[in-house]
């Protein structure tokens, strides 16, 4: 396989233009810095093929809706830009991300978003995981902080965004109380999501996934197809913080990192500190389902 001279740290796409990533830069005046007024996606690839790529790609371009992107190129156009940017970088895995940006309006006009044009810009760099080795081991350390999760009728949270300041904090708030990461609940004390993640807790035997707050992941879409396979009887539902701090297992779910089982939450010991069994199960069918090929697409790596 053939790295592009230059691309070796990876390779990013932006507006039209190809380059190594240690190139790559957006205006300071644009809206998409200064507004933080992006939406984005992000694709893994594994062993050479990207994972559910259309799915991703299918939300990317709902999200730009949403928000009133229209960048120039069609999702069969960003496809090929997510193809050959791993090929570029000769990457066999990485972290894809197709992001859409809303730039600096004309001369004389206004910042009306409007007035604003959207682009693209993607990169693709090694495979980056939510969780280390350490963490897969001995299972996740999660807590609850104390920063709400913005509310989905100011952020709408299945749009996929940049609005991380309340992520933010909670990172903070779980590095001071020792933990990995944190929960975020909403403003009715509900669980929600944490920083990058989906998260799921399993009560009786049934895997339960919250009911808002959330982006629909494609993972956690995964994970759903995987428990139905294993006949594991799942449930979409408000979950209250504290049920979710007693429940028998918790694991969190992303592209960047697959399925996380959790061994601790608010300190609190589940399955002797170690991950859950289901939890487990789930993590080691995923896992052999993607060595199998499952929604994989295989990289192209001519097209350099």
């Amino acid at each position: 396989m053939t790295i592009k001279q230059g691309y070796a740290d990876g390779a990013a796409y932006i507006d039209g233009r190809y380059m190594p990533v240690g190139q790559a830069a957006i205006p300071v005046l644009d809206a998409g810095y200064r507004r933080s007024d992006v939406t984005y996606d992000v694709v893994g690839v594994r062993d050479g093929n990207f994972f559910r790529l259309d799915d991703h790609i299918r939300r990317f371009r709902n999200s730009m809706n949403s928000l009133r992107m229209e960048p120039a190129e069609t999702d069969g156009e960003i496809h090929a830009v997510l193809n050959r940017l791993v090929a570029l970088a000769g990457l066999q895995n990485a972290y894809v991300s197709m992001e859409s940006l809303r730039g600096a309006p004309p001369p004389g006009m206004s910042r009306h978003p409007a007035n604003c044009r959207s682009y693209l810009c993607c990169i693709a760099i090694p495979w980056l995981s939510v969780a280390t080795e350490e963490m897969f081991e001995r299972g996740m350390h999660l807590m609850i902080p104390k920063v709400r999760r913005i509310p989905p009728d100011s952020v709408d949270p299945t749009v996929k965004n940049f609005h991380w300041g309340d992520l933010t904090q909670s990172l903070f708030e779980a590095r001071d109380a020792g933990a990995d990461y944190a929960v975020l609940l909403d403003a009715d004390g509900n669980v929600t999501e944490g920083p990058g993640f989906n998260v799921m807790c399993i009560i009786d035997g049934k895997v339960i996934s919250p009911l808002r707050g959330a982006l629909e992941g494609v993972t956690r879409a995964s994970v759903f197809e995987l428990c139905d396979e294993m006949g594991i009887p799942t449930e979409i539902r408000d979950i209250p913080a504290d049920e979710f701090r007693q429940a028998d297992e918790i694991f969190t779910c992303t592209t960047a990192g697959g399925i996380m089982p959790v061994s601790r939450i608010d300190g609190r010991m589940m399955n002797n500190d170690a991950p859950g069994p289901i939890s487990t199960r789930l993590h080691d069918r995923f896992w052999e389902k993607r060595a199998e090929g499952w929604h994989a697409t295989p990289v192209d790596y001519s097209v350099i």
